[in-house]
């Protein structure tokens, strides 16, 4: 689980006889911790930054975890405001549990990717080639979104994995991968992206298949509802679709 916290605060003026000077600055007047899949932090991180400019005085603060983590965590009383994770079938459970308000906006999709050490020392190049012995594979669990997805690609594919590991989130697959402890692993389009020449991608038509769409929501037990759902319409609006996009992730 990383925690992150972004705070745009601005400086406020001091009114004294010669009404002069400049406050150093003081706390967010209002804030929202937003619970958000793994996948998402590089572009969350800088929609948190756009919104905070948009609303001076307020802070976003990030838990960044795989999606069925997220869960638990709220279901077991952590506080929050708003919700995204990288499947519905996850959203579906909070929304089960009566953790939301309202209905979930999807606001993208992805893919998955095989991403490889530099040099792709073991040769794959298709997903196949991931159940060749002596492959060290490194997937996500079952339970987490992108476990769910690699399922799916091994029963249309009709190919069954062995991997040496089961993460808990897609940035643990790809932290297996750069630091060479495996020789390919599943992956989402954007994380594969985000990494840029620390791996090599090998796409294959079969990610066709298991496409996962990513919902947001805010969170029934809000302490700022207003700002919670100003952060929904502010993410599933052009401006996060434009962070979004250029990060790889494709339309809702």
């Amino acid at each position: 689980m990383v925690t992150t916290r972004i705070a745009v605060l601005g400086c406020a003026a001091v009114v004294a006889l010669s009404l002069t000077g400049c406050s150093s600055p003081g706390p967010a007047e209002d804030g929202i911790t937003v619970f958000a899949a793994a996948s998402l932090k590089a572009s969350f991180t800088e929609l948190g930054e756009q919104f905070e400019q948009t609303r001076p005085g307020t802070a976003v603060t990030f838990t960044f975890a795989g999606s069925s983590d997220l869960v638990s965590q709220l279901s077991q009383g952590a506080p929050g405001d708003v919700l995204a994770s990288a499947d519905t079938i996850t959203m579906d459970k909070a929304r089960d549990a009566e953790l939301i308000d309202g209905d979930p906006v999807t606001f993208a999709t992805n893919t998955l990717t095989i991403v490889t050490p530099p040099g792709n020392p073991a040769g794959i190049g298709s997903f196949s080639d991931l159940a060749t012995s002596g492959t060290t594979v490194v997937v996500c669990a079952p339970q987490v979104p992108c476990g769910a997805a690699t399922e799916k690609i091994e029963t249309t594919a009709g190919v069954s994995l062995t991997p040496a590991s089961e993460e808990s989130s897609v940035t643990d697959v790809l932290g297996k991968v750069t630091s060479g402890q495996a020789d390919a692993g599943l992956v989402y389009v954007t994380d594969a992206a985000g990494a840029g020449d620390a791996v090599v991608t090998v796409p294959f038509p079969e990610a066709s298949g298991a496409v996962n769409s990513y919902p947001i929501a805010a969170l029934a037990d809000s302490g700022a509802p207003d700002i919670a759902s100003a952060f929904v319409d502010f993410v599933s609006g052009p401006d996060g679709r434009k962070v979004l996009a250029d990060a790889g992730f494709g339309a809702p």
